[in-house]
């Protein structure tokens, strides 16, 4: 069997070596698993002209990679794809023909609501709903027993690598007595929609090995705009580590960003060890964004309140400093005016179980309502400046909670 272990990504002034999305997809089984194997680090550039070497593969001899293809981020890997699988047929991971099988996954509920689902085996993995949605690669994978006492229907799919393997299995099950379904924005599960830029569940098992390790006096909780930042675990999507480094370096402080969270997400990553044995004076948690466009108003804050108050319960000690929702989108819309009143529920929770609530939104909106590029090249990701403007924003606050001024 014969697996790309690398691709080189070419952009004007930035070459880059990076390691594949998933290394352990079989050459041969080309097409769009390939192309999100492959050419999922590009999909988050739009520069017109890529430039993508496939290089470290192990090739037979006398197959040679498509070194060179351009332009067009969206289909140079699966062109490469189809180049590599011409020039040798035999390079697969399975015979000629063949379809690549697993175990059905079996989904199974006990008396006390608790879902387990076994099919894992080596090299593949289950991802489940909640929803009643058939499973994605965007679907979180199955990493624990999933806590579902209510009415509604627990799908899942074994995937290897990119590729779905078999069926969709479903169950559909009734509440238990006296249990009512929450919404989304309170239900914890797992996710793995950013997986073209990393892997969640590895992350998960990365951020509560450094937290065991670590025993960080200072947290950050949230999404890609905590994740994005800097700091340890370290990550690729890094953009402002110097300014990391400069307010938080020394105070043995670790990242629990991921891509794409959502308050369930948060959830589930707090009821499955990630402050496991940590004591930490403050945790900034700043949540909900992702959110915005599935739950309501009054949803979103009860998610924010429910991650409050689950830090509380496992960290009794801990302050926490609730940031208020950033403002996205080029100029005042229908998002932020919604965000706007999350932010006024959340406010509410200032005081209570050592909450304080800070909005500091109106440090990254210029005088006509606007975001400078310069702040937020996307209108909702914080550059390097933009990042010196938040934790020039939350410095005071952040000093005087961790005692280290009156």
């Amino acid at each position: 069997m014969h697996y790309i272990d690398y691709f080189y990504l070419f952009l004007p002034g930035k070459p880059a070596r990076l390691p594949a999305a998933n290394r352990l997809v079989p050459v041969r089984n080309a097409g769009l698993p390939m192309l999100q194997a492959i050419g999922g680090q590009l999909l988050g550039f739009s520069a017109d002209n890529c430039l993508a070497e496939l290089a470290g593969a192990h090739f037979p001899e006398g197959m040679k990679p498509a070194r060179w293809i351009s332009p067009g981020p969206h289909w140079v890997a699966m062109l490469a794809a189809i180049l590599l699988a011409a020039a040798n047929p035999s390079v697969s991971g399975a015979p000629a023909g063949a379809t690549l099988t697993a175990p059905a996954p079996e989904i199974s509920r006990d008396p006390q609501g608790e879902v387990v689902i076994k099919g894992d085996s080596a090299g593949v993995v289950v991802h489940y709903t909640l929803d009643g949605q058939d499973p994605t690669r965007d679907a979180g994978a199955y990493l624990a027993p999933v806590h579902f006492p209510y009415r509604g229907t627990v799908k899942a799919r074994t995937f290897q690598g990119d590729q779905p393997v078999g069926q969709v299995v479903a169950a559909t099950f009734e509440a238990l007595e006296g249990r009512a379904r929450p919404h989304s924005a309170l239900l914890p599960l797992t996710q793995n929609r950013d997986w073209r830029s990393y892997d969640w569940a590895d992350r998960h098992r990365a951020v509560t090995a450094a937290v065991q390790q670590r025993k960080p006096q200072l947290v950050f909780i949230g999404d890609s705009i905590t994740h994005f930042w800097g700091g340890e675990p370290l990550a690729k999507t890094g953009r402002a580590q110097e300014v990391w480094q400069k307010y938080y370096g020394k105070r043995n402080a670790v990242n629990l960003g991921f891509g794409w969270d959502r308050t369930e997400n948060v959830l589930w990553r707090l009821q499955h060890g990630e402050l496991d044995g940590a004591e930490p004076k403050v945790v900034v948690l700043l949540i909900g964004t992702n959110n915005l466009d599935l739950n309501t108003p009054e949803e979103i804050a009860e998610g924010i309140r429910a991650v409050c108050g689950e830090l509380h319960a496992r960290l009794p000690k801990t302050r926490i400093l609730l940031l208020g929702i950033l403002p996205r989108s080029p100029r005042p819309d229908a998002r932020r005016a919604k965000l706007a009143e999350v932010n006024a529920r959340s406010a509410r929770l200032d005081g209570q179980d050592l909450v304080t609530y800070l909005d500091i939104g109106a440090k990254f909106v210029s005088a006509d309502g606007s975001i400078a590029k310069e702040i937020m090249n996307d209108y909702l990701h914080p550059t390097a400046q933009g990042y010196t403007v938040f934790a020039e924003a939350i410095e005071p606050t952040l000093a005087k909670l961790l005692g280290e001024v009156r």
